[in-house]
């Protein structure tokens, strides 16, 4: 039996798991991913905790399945984009690993902005300039820690840095890359004028080697099998950057379908033959299949929503329906479900992560009366994280020169029938959902097995690997009713901007 291991390293978990080549999940092992946050702004992890937990869980993985490692074909890692780990010239890590969430560089970003620097870049990066990119992290350090920038040897993300513990050798896997303001998606290779625009010049050298996604870039070394129980010598593919993943592993590798990933971020992504060059969707990057390019709407504004809800809301009933054996997710798709789509919820506003409207928006349920139930706030809930969605939906169908046939989901909401429902309907597109529990270990393990020379691409990869669950139609009837609640949500959204700049005001002035 030939097997594949995906290993997953996410904002909230880091993740391995096993699949068989017809793409049959034999067992999966997690770990919390530790995050700190040392001042205001920041989140940072110790890479070499980072990396004995990367151990941890593809040990733990292989004793769970209990299969030989011998028989594992290929790995394949995939991780958060943006960010920053550094590998030192005295052969450690420079300082902590730089997570997705990291505000610190936002003070550089501002300035690029208003001196025409985030302009100049777009001709050749096709994307903005964010806070967590490698440019304005690199461009702080620089400033702000000289001695650990003049001691970067390598540059790399998250996953790559993962990948070169396991094997040795510095590689720069092109999707992870492509959106960090580093490569010239034009050329599909760095370009020293970023570097220029961005003062940073003295990084070139420290730019691994670029390779695509399915490139054996190595193999697992002594050292590496000593710690996680894999076979010295069994390959490790480039991997990618775990959006992209996701798209893999739900089969979104077409024009036609759209990803969407409903988790803690709102991800939102197609594939394009050219990048959208007019400003109107948030990020162009290059897919893990050579000569597309991954055009993407994504904010922390999804399903993440909910465990707040849960958690904080509901730890009584959650804690008595496991007692019982019962799940308060069960609980709630029920209460969802006991209410019509033209039932006059409160409105909810999904941002206690964070926004894609307002850079200060916060969370809310707006409307509430005095006859709303814990059914209609559940619903309300449900409804707020669809138009967050939509939102990034109509910027994504706008810029396609052809129509969404279907949207192809994942995550969280994927698991709720109820949910899913109005997914379909706010989005009036039909849904589909997979039969995968991880879909970044998935997309990985699908990369592994093309790595390993035992499918010839991904289309065939995921003919044999991905299966749909279900496809949900939308209910014509619905969609009158969801246009109206949508409008008003836009409407509220549009209305706080104000309130959310005197609460931004008042904390300043704390």
């Amino acid at each position: 039996m030939n097997y594949y291991i995906g290993l997953d390293n996410g904002g909230t978990l880091t993740k391995a798991a096993l699949y068989t080549s017809s793409g049959e999940e034999v067992a999966v092992c997690s770990a919390a991913t530790e995050i700190a946050v040392p001042h205001p702004g920041y989140a940072e992890r110790d890479m070499e905790r980072m990396w004995r937990t990367n151990c941890d869980v593809l040990r733990g993985l292989l004793v769970r399945a209990g299969v030989d490692p011998a028989d594992v074909r290929a790995v394949a890692c995939c991780g958060h984009g943006k960010g920053l780990y550094l590998w030192g010239r005295d052969g450690k890590p420079v300082r902590a690993g730089i997570v997705s969430m990291d505000n610190r560089a936002a003070e550089y970003t501002r300035r690029w902005e208003e001196d025409g620097t985030a302009a100049k870049a777009f001709a050749f990066s096709c994307q903005r300039v964010l806070a967590c990119q490698p440019v304005a992290l690199l461009a702080w350090l620089r400033d702000n820690e000289p001695e650990n920038y003049r001691n970067i040897r390598w540059v790399f993300e998250c996953k790559d840095y993962v990948r070169f513990r396991l094997t040795g050798e510095a590689f720069a896997e092109v999707t992870d890359y492509s959106g960090t303001n580093l490569m010239n998606l034009h050329t599909r290779d760095y370009d020293p004028r970023l570097l220029g625009l961005f003062g940073l010049e003295a990084v070139a050298a420290a730019l691994p080697p670029l390779r695509l996604s399915t490139d054996v870039c190595g193999r697992i070394t002594e050292e590496a099998a000593a710690l996680t129980g894999l076979k010295a010598g069994t390959p490790v593919v480039g991997g990618m950057f775990d959006i992209d993943a996701c798209a893999v592993a739900v089969d979104a590798a077409d024009g036609e379908r759209v990803c969407m990933i409903a988790g803690t971020w709102s991800i939102n992504e197609y594939i394009s033959p050219v990048p959208v060059l007019d400003g109107t969707v948030m990020m162009n990057s290059l897919f893990c299949i050579p000569g597309y390019y991954l055009i993407e709407e994504c904010s922390p504004t999804s399903a993440g929503n909910n465990e707040w809800f849960v958690n904080t809301l509901l730890p009584e009933l959650k804690e008595a329906l496991a007692g019982e054996g019962g799940s308060v997710y069960d609980r709630l798709n029920a209460m969802a479900a006991s209410l019509p789509a033209g039932e006059r919820c409160p409105l909810f506003l999904p941002f206690l992560m964070g926004s894609n409207e307002q850079p200060g928006a916060h969370a809310a349920f707006v409307g509430v009366e005095g006859h709303h139930g814990r059914a209609h706030l559940v619903r309300g809930l449900y409804e707020g994280v669809a138009f967050s969605h939509r939102r990034h939906f109509d910027r994504l169908t706008a810029s396609r020169r052809t129509p969404v046939r279907v949207i192809r989901l994942a995550g969280g909401v994927a698991n709720s029938e109820v949910w899913t429902q109005i997914f379909a309907d706010v989005m009036q597109c039909p849904v589909e959902t997979v039969d995968v529990g991880e879909t970044g270990t998935m997309g990985c393990a699908m990369a592994a097995a093309v790595g390993a020379g035992d499918y010839p691409d991904f289309a065939s990869a995921a003919a044999s690997m991905v299966k749909v669950r279900r496809r949900v139609e939308p209910v014509a009837e619905h969609a009158a009713a969801y246009e109206r609640k949508y409008a008003l949500y836009r409407c509220a959204v549009e209305s706080l901007g104000p309130v959310w700049e005197r609460m931004a005001a008042w904390k300043d002035n704390e």
